[in-house]
């Protein structure tokens, strides 16, 4: 199955093994993917004498990674190809303590304070672009921790259980039955979320305090330009981020990076990551910012782990998120009719009806994409006119599947307490209230500004979007904002790249003037 240049790959990464690895099979003789399974996993286990196959009769199909006789807690129902068989390389490579996605001692240290049993499964789809980033981490937390057991779920051959549970949109994460998350997360997302539904016993030791020249809040491509510009002009600089990559994680086709004809959102953050390496730069991933107070100057930053950072310059590069529709329903049935990501959930609604919420260049898009897998799809859009380009909308007014609703005002998701059967919106020209029967809502409704910690302390625009100077200096001196969580125009990458870069110039600039650490009314009468 595997071949000849993807086995050697692996052999290269199986090289520095020193424990032995089973990789224990159970699979009913019948199987429909049995033999797709043992296949994959005897090419895997001929890449290094440190791996053997172990294949026994059991019922349905299950995968269970075994180190030096001891039954770990990781468990594949699925054959871990696509995107999931890196998942598997990177479940023994983590188990060896060898796997680059292993977190700091501040995050792994909040894993290992869960003292609950947990039980977590998670359902995905091998097409899937968002499931390996949480099956992953998620692996992590079981290895990390022996209170928490993961089973990565395929949706595709358990499609019984799927029904059953009512799942149409991936990855689905259940924590001891009940429905943790939905969607792509970060591992310190799913950390959150899971220590506010079982107990902890956190260690009594003292928040870690740390003093830097340049706190970046924000790994995507204006954080990593102003944390790279930042370290060469000298500074101890540190990066507190979610993720590395951002949004641009979620991005497949990239294809206007000037001089990169084309790339991918994974590559792209591949070689973020690579380049921060380069310097001397603290990566802080998995963790939030919760508060920004600024005292006698100095900025103090106190992040989700509990951690505080001082610093005279602050260069916030938050980007921005999807944006919710805010209407009764929404929230109730994401991952069961409500979906964000058509890559990922539209194959859950082949020959069904659908609904696009977002006439502008995302949602047709996301029409055109549905339209050869939904059998009818309707494009909701609030305005008299498409926002879309007009080649899109050509394309869109070509398809016989798909119509086009305008002077919608989405009002409320309807279901039936399992899943979504309807939406509700009122025509904005008649004022009449109309329904729309759907088995599945996509919004697509543009992003909003990640400001909301920072507003009490620098301006905001009605948008949420963070008030710069052409320099982008903020309206808090020794705050700097750039890129998407900025008022700058053109939301691209190539432009947050360049604004992250001046961020970074304009706080050297300042360093040197000495006027990061005055105060706002200070400088007003300087």
């Amino acid at each position: 199955m595997l071949e000849q240049a993807l086995k050697s790959q692996v052999t290269a990464l199986f090289g520095n093994l020193k424990s032995e690895y089973t990789l224990k099979v159970e699979v009913a003789e019948d199987h429909s993917s049995k033999n797709d399974l043992v296949t994959l996993l005897e090419d895997v286990a001929s890449t290094s004498d440190k791996v053997t196959l172990d294949v026994q009769n059991g019922e349905g199909l299950s995968l269970r990674i075994v180190k030096d006789n001891q039954p770990s807690n990781i468990v594949f129902r699925a054959v871990p190809t696509g995107h999931e068989f890196t998942t598997l390389l990177m479940a023994v490579l983590n188990l060896e303590g060898l796997g680059k996605n292993l977190p700091d001692d501040g995050v792994t240290a909040k894993i290992k304070s869960i003292s609950e049993k947990v039980v977590i499964n998670s359902y995905i789809s091998l097409t899937c672009t968002n499931c390996p980033e949480v099956v992953q981490a998620l692996n992590v937390m079981a290895i990390l921790n022996p209170n928490i057991e993961h089973n990565i779920i395929d949706g595709g051959i358990n499609k019984e259980e799927v029904e059953k549970l009512g799942i149409q949109a991936v990855p689905t994460v259940l924590a001891n039955g009940e429905q943790l998350h939905v969607g792509r997360a970060s591992l310190g997302e799913l950390l959150a979320k899971l220590e506010s539904t079982v107990e902890t016993k956190v260690d009594p030791t003292q928040a870690i305090e740390k003093e830097y020249d340049v706190v970046v809040v924000g790994g995507g491509p204006a954080g990593v330009a102003s944390a790279v510009y930042s370290a060469r002009k000298g500074f101890k600089v540190a990066v507190v981020a979610g993720v590395i990559g951002g949004q641009v994680k979620e991005t497949v086709g990239i294809e206007n990076m000037i001089s990169i004809t084309k790339t991918t959102g994974a590559e792209l953050t591949a070689n973020l990551y690579s380049h921060l390496k380069d310097y001397p730069i603290d990566i802080l991933e998995n963790r939030m910012v919760e508060n920004v107070e600024v005292v006698d100057g100095y900025k103090k930053v106190t992040t989700s782990m509990g951690e505080v950072f001082t610093t005279p310059s602050l260069i916030i590069a938050t980007g921005a998120s999807w944006r919710k529709l805010g209407v009764p329903g929404e929230t109730e049935y994401i991952g069961s009719g409500v979906a964000f990501c058509t890559h990922c959930d539209a194959p859950y609604f082949k020959n069904k009806k659908v609904v696009v919420v977002g006439g502008g260049n995302s949602g047709l898009e996301a029409a055109i994409d549905l339209s050869a897998i939904a059998s009818e799809v309707t494009v909701l859009e609030f305005m008299d006119t498409l926002k879309g380009d007009q080649v899109l909308q050509d394309k869109v007014n070509a398809l016989p599947n798909v119509t086009v609703v305008k002077n919608a005002a989405t009002s409320e998701v309807i279901g039936d307490g399992k899943q979504v059967t309807a939406l509700q919106y009122k025509d904005r020209a008649t004022e009449e209230i109309k329904s729309i029967e759907t088995d599945g809502v996509f919004v697509q409704i543009g992003l909003k500004a990640n400001s909301d910690v920072f507003k009490e302390i620098v301006k905001t625009n009605r948008m949420g979007e963070i008030e710069i100077d052409a320099h982008c200096r903020t309206t808090q001196p020794g705050i700097y904002a750039a890129g998407d969580v900025s008022i700058v125009p053109y939301k691209q990458i190539v432009i947050a790249m360049g604004e992250g870069s001046k961020a970074a110039l304009s706080s050297f600039e300042d360093s040197i003037k000495n006027l990061q650490t005055v105060n706002a009314q200070e400088l007003e009468l300087a």
